[in-house]
């Protein structure tokens, strides 16, 4: 079996308030808008985040991003009106700090291997 894409999907109450969200998170507008309710932003060649309006499920997504440096991150977020919580230690090599969006969704930001 093989795959070629990997989504990572956050559904919201309201996707107009959480792609405004969203884009401050990933600093830019969304890549697609390919139909009522969801929005793409394509964030490597193979992976994904999706937003798709779901008030049902709302709230309860984890997502995970791997980033290069955690500090220059947090510190872009937090020009752009994203506070981040505590950078916390995940194991020998790795640090995490999440964000959740106006629905709740975790993301967590990882920067794995510590410089």
């Amino acid at each position: 079996m093989a795959f070629t894409h990997v989504l990572a999907v956050a559904p919201v109450g309201d996707i107009e308030s959480a792609v405004a969200w969203y884009e401050q998170l990933l600093g830019r507008p969304a890549d697609a808008r390919p139909m009522a309710g969801l929005a793409d932003w394509h964030i490597s060649t193979t992976g994904w985040v999706q937003v798709f309006e779901s008030p049902e499920h709302a709230g309860g997504a984890l997502v995970n991003l791997v980033v290069d440096d955690l500090d220059k991150v947090l510190a872009e977020l937090a020009d752009r009106g994203i506070t981040a919580g505590p950078v916390q230690p995940g194991g020998r090599r790795v640090r995490f700090a999440a964000v959740h969006d106006p629905d709740g969704n975790r993301v967590t930001l990882i920067e794995n291997p510590v410089s």
